[in-house]
């Protein structure tokens, strides 16, 4: 039933292939992409895009991005510290993808999160179609998976530790999905003042969060036929029609 109901909706899509490989992700606040080109060891290089961002500040993140991948082997992108200094998104990407470079097919994750019923929501995310994990909770406490539950929504670091090696990667993208989609029940003007916000990513240090201004197209995936990813094409993204 989540399918038909208002909500947050989130796709990733992985594309590896011999020399690069790049990784892209949409939402309601968000469409980015980071491509990392490498020799099968090592990053050569790090180009990142943003085609619809929340902040004006924002563009300048990419460059961030470059100095911290460019360089490090691909095993090390995948555990690269130094997030909060960069787009969490961004940094995200590039993570995935160089946990994916190897892969030989492409790869779609898509995260669906109800919004609240009295405080209840649920969330599920898929891979290539196909419902990996649920996750439920009321008021930010884990009601579902048994395993996590009564936990809060921001502490399960030790409860995704604890499911299986596979599960690991998409119980993360889960966890951020179903956090990221509390911005759909809060108003506009109580999240367009960066100076209130925690110094958690590139737009939010201290050196930038007062310049910084809400911009940015706010869609909603969960009513109409658009589609997260929708106008990703091999060249990058197209213009999206109105």
């Amino acid at each position: 039933m989540i399918d038909g109901a208002p909500g947050f909706r989130r796709r990733f899509r992985v594309e590896p292939g011999p020399a690069a490989v790049r990784a892209a992700v949409e939402d309601d606040y968000h469409c980015m992409a980071v491509t990392l080109r490498h020799d099968g060891t090592r990053i050569a290089a790090v180009e990142a895009v943003m085609d619809r961002a929340p902040w004006t500040t924002c563009p300048g993140a990419p460059a961030v991005l470059a100095q911290t991948f460019a360089g490090l082997t691909l095993a090390e992108a995948v555990r690269a510290g130094e997030k909060r200094t960069n787009c969490t998104h961004l940094h995200d990407l590039a993570g995935l993808a160089a946990a994916h470079a190897q892969d030989t097919a492409a790869l779609v994750y898509d995260i669906l999160v109800s919004d609240p019923v009295d405080g209840r929501v649920h969330a599920e995310i898929r891979r290539d179609g196909q419902t990996l994990l649920g996750l439920s909770h009321r008021d930010d406490v884990v009601t579902a998976p048994d395993t996590l539950a009564g936990t809060s929504l921001y502490a399960l670091r030790d409860g995704i530790a604890g499911l299986p090696a596979a599960l690991h990667e998409p119980a993360r993208l889960l966890q951020w999905g179903t956090i990221l989609a509390h911005g759909r029940a809060i108003p506009m003007d109580r999240q367009s003042d960066a100076t209130r916000i925690p110094p958690n990513c590139y737009t939010f240090q201290d050196v930038r969060k007062a310049e910084a201004r809400r911009v940015g197209q706010v869609l909603d995936f969960s009513q109409g036929s658009l589609e997260p990813l929708g106008h990703l094409g091999a060249e990058g993204f197209r213009r999206r029609e109105p």
